[in-house]
């Protein structure tokens, strides 16, 4: 990937990672650990990758994107508001009464093509735009991402069988694979281990990446991707729960808890740190 497009990318990311934590801390509730952890992935999918465009955010030729993991919505806003499909200020209302962005993510927010949040759901209705694609002859692709503890339901394994009966090659699912649910580790509440070779026996086409926060390794992924032709793919990233702040990360604790005041401003320094190292 180019170093000038990388540097922009990581840049993007820090603002969203304190777009994560303003909605949160403001909420007073939500899911900060595994939307940061999905970060990097999203920055590049809304800043490098989807075709969509702020201005015209219903254009029927546009990208897809579901987010099957719901409840990181705080993740998706930021991301929105960073490409200018809703004022930063909204993030700040995040759950409260009345306010455009929810818990969940709802269609009827900008920029939003599917609600979401009951686990195993999301991925469906990816499958259904993706089909609907292939009989309206349209190019575009749809994306959507899973969390690993997501995968344990069986309604994800149902989708994964129609989606590949139908050959959808339009369709890219991410699963982000931080090896941490609700309540503890991915392996020791009810392991959905070996992900990879689920997938394949479902008829997928599977990517691994090693680490879910480092862009060329997004990107060689993506572009290994959108080669192949005939089946759905499936990217499964190694990813850190809590990533880019310090004790957040991979501590189970973070994943459905609002920082507080203390916590909020030691975490937002860590992120401007981290911004100002980046503008060197």
């Amino acid at each position: 990937m180019d170093e000038v497009i990388k540097k922009q990318l990581k840049k993007i990311a820090v603002n969203v990672r304190m777009g994560v934590l303003t909605g949160t801390f403001h909420a007073k509730s939500g899911h900060p650990g595994g939307s940061l952890s999905i970060v990097e992935l999203l920055v590049y999918l809304y800043f490098n990758k989807m075709q969509v465009n702020a201005e015209n955010p219903e254009d029927e030729n546009r990208d897809r994107f579901v987010l099957s993991k719901g409840h990181t919505a705080p993740a998706l806003y930021a991301v929105l508001a960073e490409k200018g499909f809703f004022n930063k200020s909204e993030l700040e209302k995040l759950r409260h009464i009345g306010a455009m962005l929810q818990g969940h993510p709802c269609i009827q927010t900008t920029g939003i093509d599917m609600s979401s949040g009951s686990l195993g759901q999301g991925i469906s209705c990816a499958c259904g735009m993706a089909l609907a694609g292939k009989l309206n002859q349209k190019n575009y692709h749809v994306y959507t991402v899973l969390g690993d503890g997501e995968i344990e339901e069986g309604q994800v394994w149902e989708a994964a069988m129609f989606a590949s009966h139908y050959c959808l090659d339009n369709l890219i699912a991410i699963v982000d694979n931080n090896g941490l649910q609700i309540d503890g580790k991915i392996t020791e509440v009810c392991s959905p281990e070996p992900i990879d070779e689920k997938f394949k026996a479902f008829g997928w086409h599977v990517i691994l990446i090693d680490d879910a926060h480092d862009f060329d390794k997004i990107d060689k992924a993506f572009a290994e991707a959108e080669k192949i032709t005939g089946k759905p793919v499936a990217i499964i990233q190694k990813s850190i729960k809590g990533k880019g702040v310090s004790f957040m990360e991979n501590q189970v604790s973070w994943h459905g808890v609002a920082p507080n005041a203390e916590q909020y401003e030691t975490a937002m320094n860590e992120l401007k740190l981290t911004l100002t190292e980046l503008e060197v």
